[in-house]
C-alpha cells in the first residue's frame, strides 16, 4: 500500500485517508489513527466532504473496493489455496442467497483465522463481506468468535491484554500521556461515543482511588502504570531469556504447552527469580524445573535452575461465585455449588488477599509518594464464608458504578459523569447490577419472553443482544424485513423501539442531521448505525485502525511452500519477528528440508493445553494419545503406518505422535504441485493420567502486528516414520542440518527490509513508545 516508511519500517497512513478529513480513529482508539505525537485522535468532527451516492467515481470505496480485488479471482483462489473453483464459487453462492431483506448469514471462526500473521485482515475480510450483504446489526448476521473456554470475552473486557485499562480504555503511554489532561485529550474523539471518554475514565479512577482521588491530583492518574514498549506475550518471554524479567504469575495458563516455542518458554522461566502458579494441577509450567524434554535429554540439570517456584491450588467454577461472559457480550452468573476443598481458593480470595498483604506490608511508609498507589487503592470488599472469601457480586457493583455521595447503582452507562460523582469499575458492564439487583444472575425461561430473551442473564452495553440494531431498519426507521424486524423508529412515540434494545441514541430520528459545530455523539447523524466508529459508518476501507492496511491482501505465512503470487511482498512487511538463535526460521518457502504444511488445532475431548482434560479419567480414554494426522498419499510417501510411530521435526524441535492416516487431511495442489499437510493436537505433554509430545515445541515465535498473535496455523516441518532417538538436538543433529542458504531477504521487498531490529532480535515496526 501507500504510505511506506522505510526508516520505521511502518506505514505513514494519512495518504489512506478520505478527501478532505483528517486521521480519525477506528473504534476510539489511538493505535493505528495517524495521528502524530502529542496531537489528539482529531481536531474536528468527521464529515466527508464528497460522497457519491451512484458508486460511480473512480476514487469512491466502493470502485477501490473493486479495483483491489480484481485479481483476486476463483482461478487465482485455486491458484493460491488449493481450494477448488467450483466449491469456493458454492460458498459464494451460498452466502448470497442467504443474504438480503428476508435472509441472514453469519461467519462463525475461531483461532483457525486468527493465529496467522494476517489474522485480523482475515476478520477483516469477513466484515467486508458482511457489509456488503446487510448482514450486520440484523438477527441471524454478524461476526461471531469462537472462544477456546468460557468468559474469553470476559477477560478482554476487564481486561488481561496489557495495553488495556477495563473497558476497552487505553493505557497511558510514557512518551506522551505525561498527565491526566493529556492522556484524555489525545484519547478523547469530537465525534461519535468515544467523546465521552473523560467520563469513562474519571469514574474508574473513582472507583479504583476513592476519596483519595480528587480533581486536584487527576482522579489519582500519576497512579497508573505508562507503557514503554510492546509487553505482550512473546516479547515478555524473550524478555525473561534476557534476564529483564524478575517474576512471574501463570493463573490458569500453562504456557510451556500452550504457547509457541516450548522449548523458549523454559528458557524463559528458567532465567526467573520466582514464578507463581495457580491451577487445578501440578502443570509442565509448574515443573519445568525438573521434567521437560531438555532435562529428560540431559542439556539442562534441574540443580543448575535457580528459579523458586510456588504452586497455589486453584478453585475451579462450581468452587466459586462468579460470571461468565461468553462471545456475544452475555453475562451469566453462575453460583457455588461446593466449597473448596484444603487450601484450594478462587482467584477473586488469592488476588484480594494479596492486596491485602501488600496494603498492609506499606501502611508504615506513608510519606513515601511511590507507595501512594498501594496505600489509596480502595480495597474493601465485604467477606464470607469460613475462608472469608471477598463477595463476588461486591465487585459486580464496582463495575457497575455507583454515585458517590449515597453510593445508588447506576442505571447504565450513560449516567456516567467527569465531575467525581460517578465511580465505576468497567463502563460498558454499568447496568449489570443496577437497582442492586444481580441482572446476570436472572435466568427467565424463553416461554415467558420474545426471541431475544432480554430477562436471561444480561448483555453489554446496555443489555443490548444485537450490536449496530440500528442496521436492521431502513434510513426511514423502517424494519428491512417484516419477517427479521429488531428496532424500528416509532413515529408516535419519537423514539426507537423493537425487540431488542435499540443500539441507538433512542431519541434520535432518522432525519437528524449534525451541524458542522457537533461534538461527540451529536455527531452521529439519524441515519448512521455504527455509532463505536467516529463517522458512525461500517468501514469497507479502513483509513485508520490497522497497521497493515486499510483493505485485506494476501500474504504467505513466515514459513511457506510458495512464493506469493499475487504480489512481490512475499509476507506481512509490518508482522513481528524475534531473529534470534533460540527462535530460528526456515527459507521462506521452498525449504528442502521442511517440504510439508503443519498446522495445529483442537480436539472436542481435551481442552486447551489439557490441564482441564488429561486428569479427567472419561476424556482421557476417549482421545488417550497424542497423534499426528495425515493422508493416505502422505502415508504412502513418508513410509507411515497408521496407529505407528512417527518423529515430526521443525528447526525449533522435534516431537513423536502416533500416526493417524485419515482422508479428513487432504493434499492440496497449490500452483499446480502437490502440498501435503500434517495436522497436530496440542493438548499434550509430560503429565496427567496421558501423555505425549507438545505440537507447540515446534512452533517459532512470530506474530500478528495488531494484536501480537502467533502464527501456528501454518508453518513448514517435515516428518518421516519412528520415534525420536532422544538423542537429537532438534536442528543441531541430524540429516537436515545441511547448509542451505537463509534467504530471509526473499520476504520482504527492498523497501521493507530495512525494518528496525531492537531488543532481543525482535523486528517489528517502531512505536510512540520510542525505539523499543
Amino acid at each position: 500500500f501507500s504510505g511506506w516508511d522505510k526508516e520505521k519500517g511502518k506505514y505513514e497512513i494519512r495518504s489512506w485517508m478520505y478527501e478532505g478529513v483528517e486521521p480519525e480513529p477506528a473504534g476510539g482508539t489511538r493505535e493505528g489513527s495517524g495521528a502524530k505525537e502529542g496531537e489528539p485522535l482529531q481536531k474536528n468532527p468527521v464529515q466527508a466532504e464528497h460522497t457519491d451516492p451512484t458508486l460511480q467515481h473512480p476514487r469512491c470505496v466502493y470502485q477501490i473496493l473493486k479495483k483491489h480485488y480484481a485479481r483476486y479471482t476463483p482461478e487465482m483462489v485455486e491458484e493460491i489455496c488449493g481450494v477448488p473453483q467450483d466449491l469456493f464459487l458454492k460458498v459464494a453462492e451460498t452466502l448470497c442467497e442467504n443474504s438480503g431483506r428476508e435472509r441472514t448469514a453469519a461467519f462463525v471462526y475461531a483461532v483457525g483465522w486468527t493465529q496467522h500473521t494476517v489474522g485480523v485482515q482475515y476478520i477483516r475480510s469477513a466484515a467486508i463481506i458482511q457489509l456488503l450483504l446487510g448482514n450486520m446489526g440484523r438477527p441471524g448476521g454478524g461476526i461471531v468468535a469462537l472462544r477456546g473456554h468460557a468468559s474469553i470475552q470476559g477477560s478482554t473486557d476487564i481486561p488481561t491484554l496489557y495495553d488495556l485499562l477495563p473497558g476497552y480504555l487505553p493505557m497511558p503511554k510514557a512518551a506522551h500521556d505525561k498527565d491526566f489532561e493529556t492522556w484524555v485529550r489525545l484519547n478523547t474523539a469530537p465525534s461519535g461515543w468515544w467523546g465521552e471518554f473523560p467520563k469513562y475514565a474519571v469514574s474508574l479512577l473513582k472507583a479504583w482511588y476513592g476519596e483519595a482521588a480528587t480533581k486536584e491530583n487527576d482522579w489519582c492518574y500519576d497512579y497508573l502504570p505508562t507503557l514503554t514498549g510492546d509487553h505482550s506475550h512473546m516479547n515478555t518471554v524473550a524478555d525473561m531469556v534476557d534476564g529483564k524479567v524478575k517474576g512471574y504469575f501463570v493463573m490458569g495458563e500453562n504456557p510451556v504447552v500452550g504457547s509457541m516455542n516450548g522449548p523458549l518458554q523454559r528458557k524463559g522461566l528458567r532465567a526467573l527469580e520466582w514464578l507463581v502458579v495457580r491451577d487445578f494441577q501440578i502443570t509442565e509450567t509448574a515443573d519445568f524445573w525438573r521434567d521437560a524434554p531438555e532435562i529428560a535429554r540431559g542439556d539442562v540439570k534441574t540443580k543448575n535452575i535457580a528459579t523458586e517456584v510456588f504452586f497455589f491450588p486453584a478453585a475451579s467454577h462450581t468452587e466459586k461465585d462468579g460470571s461468565f461472559t461468553n462471545t456475544q457480550r452475555l453475562l451469566q452468573w453462575h453460583h457455588k455449588a461446593v466449597e473448596p476443598k484444603g487450601d484450594t481458593r478462587s482467584e477473586l480470595d488469592f488476588v484480594f488477599k494479596l492486596g491485602q498483604r501488600l496494603k498492609k506490608l506499606y501502611e508504615n511508609e506513608y510519606d513515601q509518594k511511590r507507595n501512594w498507589p498501594i496505600r489509596d487503592l480502595t480495597w474493601d470488599y465485604p467477606t464470607h464464608g469460613i475462608t472469608n472469601e471477598p463477595s463476588a457480586e461486591a465487585v459486580l457493583r464496582e463495575y457497575n458504578g455507583y454515585r458517590v455521595a449515597d453510593g445508588k447503582p447506576l442505571e447504565g452507562f450513560t449516567s456516567l459523569k467527569d465531575d467525581g460523582s460517578t465511580a465505576c469499575g468497567c463502563w460498558i458492564y454499568s447496568g449489570a447490577y443496577r437497582d442492586g439487583i444481580n441482572m446476570t444472575a436472572r435466568r427467565t425461561p424463553y416461554w415467558e419472553q420474545n426471541y431475544i430473551a432480554a430477562a436471561w442473564g444480561w448483555a453489554w452495553p446496555h443489555n443490548r443482544r444485537i450490536l449496530y440494531n440500528r442496521a436492521s431498519a431502513d434510513p426511514g426507521g423502517k424494519p428491512w424485513s417484516e419477517r427479521k424486524k429488531l428496532v424500528w423508529w416509532d413515529e408516535e412515540k419519537q423514539k426507537w423501539t423493537g425487540e431488542d434494545t435499540p443500539d441507538f441514541i433512542v431519541e434520535r430520528p432518522p432525519w437528524y442531521r449534525p451541524s458542522k459545530d457537533a461534538r461527540g455523539k451529536d455527531t452521529i447523524s439519524g441515519i448512521d448505525p455504527f455509532v463505536m466508529q467516529s463517522d458512525g459508518k461500517g468501514w469497507l476501507f479502513a483509513p485508520s485502525g490497522l497497521a497493515d492496511g486499510p483493505l485485506p491482501a494476501h500474504y504467505e505465512p513466515e514459513e511457506s511452500v510458495t512464493h506469493n503470487l499475487l504480489y512481490g511482498q512475499q509476507c506481512n512487511p509490518l508482522r513481528m519477528e524475534w531473529r534470534r538463535k533460540d527462535n530460528p526460521y526456515h527459507q521462506p518457502y521452498d525449504d528442502p528440508r521442511f517440504p510439508y504444511v503443519l498446522t495445529t488445532y483442537r480436539l472436542t475431548e481435551h481442552h486447551t493445553a489439557g490441564g482441564m482434560s488429561r486428569w479427567l479419567t472419561w476424556l482421557a480414554e476417549l482421545q488417550p494419545e497424542m497423534f499426528c494426522e495425515v493422508s493416505p498419499e502422505l502415508a504412502e510417501e513418508r513410509g507411515l503406518t497408521n496407529a505407528g510411530w512417527a518423529t515430526i521435526r521443525t528447526m525449533r524441535g522435534e516431537i513423536e505422535a502416533r500416526v493417524l492416516v485419515t482422508q479428513r487431511i487432504r493434499p492440496l495442489k497449490i500452483k499446480g504441485r502437490l502440498v501435503h499437510q500434517i495436522g497436530l493436537p496440542y493438548h499434550w505433554s509430560s503429565k496427567g493420567l496421558i501423555r505425549g509430545d507438545a505440537a507447540n515445541d515446534l512452533i517459532g515465535f512470530v506474530a500478528d502486528p495488531n494484536v501480537s498473535i502467533q502464527e501456528s496455523k501454518a508453518f513448514t516441518g517435515n516428518i518421516e516414520p519412528g520415534r525420536t532417538s532422544g538423542q537429537r538436538r532438534h536442528a543441531t543433529t541430524g540429516w537436515f542440518t545441511k547448509k542451505v542458504p537463509p534467504r530471509m531477504e526473499d520476504r520482504d521487498l527492498p523497501i521493507v527490509r530495512g525494518k528496525p531490529e531492537s531488543r532481543h532480535g525482535f523486528k517489528a515496526a517502531s512505536t510512540k513508545e520510542g525505539n523499543e
